[in-house]
């Protein structure tokens, strides 16, 4: 039985139509997903002024974290509930996953395994992200005092297009031993990416947008994304915009990041340059990324890495997973919960300096969890 694929906006594809996907090969399957998908409005779950959120613990060290995120949860009275969800190479999961998400509305996740390497089984976070159509993902890459880094008092906003790109997964092996792999940028997502990172700087203050490409070499496809930013930016006269190849980008950043304010991207180069400013600023486990749609929200560590070397052995740096949950209770109105956590936190790493060995400590993951919750206890600003 056929099924219609319902577009967000017109595109110039023609008529498109998908068969059932147990007639579909392992080069369609992957043909079907740079698709924007329309979805309905669906209101985020609210019971008894208690949100019901969906818990995607993922592997590695996401499930202890996720541990701790319920174990400060308690301590601080955050009025939420998590329905946690595991999800394995089976579709089923994955279908289930992306029930639960939309019944809820919001999702704190970790970094979830795909271990097969079978075409017909996609990235599990990739698939989530398309899915739902979170098409940008936001890092606000600041650096915390008192916590070693290799670069100071950096305060820069990175703006990632979130579901096409190289991550698009159109991969297939056009003769024997030749993989072509297609990158897809539309004007569509590219307007929508650039005027969420004009509308972000003009909300926070922020004054200048930097667009990140290599339209030099890919005249097309990052051509289609920078002429959308400066089209953009012409709306926005009060905030300056200039544009950079991303190899220069690369070099800047670590011998001058203070340059850069708010960054937009395609996703590979989104990739690339978060895991870049979190190393600058002391690595992998400080900072959160959200991820956005017109329904939906996301929330995660920043460089969304899944530590499968260090899981189970109570060193894993839990902040980046508290910080996403501090701005999961942002983005549901629990500004207080929020910022009793987040002020604890602070305190914990800049004040005590209790850290793990990725920042040069040799606390453990229970000793930062720990503290965190004192601090909590103590406050006297309590919601």
């Amino acid at each position: 039985m056929a099924s219609r694929v319902l577009l967000k906006k017109p595109f110039d594809l023609g008529k498109i139509v998908l068969r059932n996907q147990s007639t579909m090969s392992a080069f369609e399957i992957q043909h079907k997903t740079p698709l924007i998908k329309k979805v309905e409005a669906i209101p985020v779950a609210l019971y008894g002024g208690r949100h019901a959120v969906t818990m995607l613990p993922g592997g590695g060290i996401g499930p202890e974290l996720m541990g701790y995120v319920r174990e400060v949860f308690k301590y601080a009275g955050a009025p939420v509930d998590f329905e946690v969800v595991d999800i394995g190479d089976e579709n089923k999961e994955l279908d289930y996953a992306l029930t639960s998400i939309k019944r809820n509305g919001v999702a704190i996740k970790g970094n979830i395994e795909t271990k097969s390497e079978s075409a017909n089984v996609v990235s599990r976070n990739v698939a989530i992200r398309n899915e739902l159509d979170l098409f940008v993902n936001v890092l606000h890459c600041k650096s915390y005092p008192g916590v070693p880094a290799r670069q100071k008092d950096i305060d820069i906003v990175i703006i990632r297009q979130n579901t096409e790109g190289e991550y698009a997964m159109l991969e297939h092996e056009s003769v024997d031993g030749v993989v072509e792999s297609m990158k897809v940028v539309t004007q569509s997502n590219s307007d929508r990416v650039a005027r969420y990172a004009f509308e972000y700087a003009k909300r926070n203050g922020r004054k200048r947008v930097t667009t990140i490409h290599k339209a030099n070499i890919m005249k097309l496809s990052d051509g289609l994304f920078l002429d959308t930013s400066k089209r953009i930016a012409e709306e926005y006269p009060e905030i300056e915009h200039t544009d950079m190849i991303i190899d220069n980008c690369c070099m800047q950043l670590v011998s001058k990041p203070h340059q850069f304010d708010v960054m937009i991207m395609t996703n590979l180069y989104g990739s690339i340059v978060s895991n870049v400013v979190c190393g600058l600023i002391g690595g992998a486990g400080l900072l959160s990324g959200k991820n956005y749609g017109d329904h939906y929200a996301i929330f995660e560590p920043g460089t969304r890495n899944t530590g499968t070397a260090i899981a189970g052995k109570n060193i894993a740096n839990p902040i980046a997973m508290l910080s996403a949950s501090v701005d999961m209770l942002h983005h549901l109105g629990h500004t207080q919960h929020a910022e009793l956590i987040q002020r604890a936190i602070e305190k914990t790493i800049c004040e005590d300096k209790i850290h793990t060995p990725d920042l040069g400590g040799s606390a453990k993951s229970t000793d930062i969890v720990q503290r965190i919750i004192d601090h909590i206890l103590q406050s006297d600003i309590r919601p």
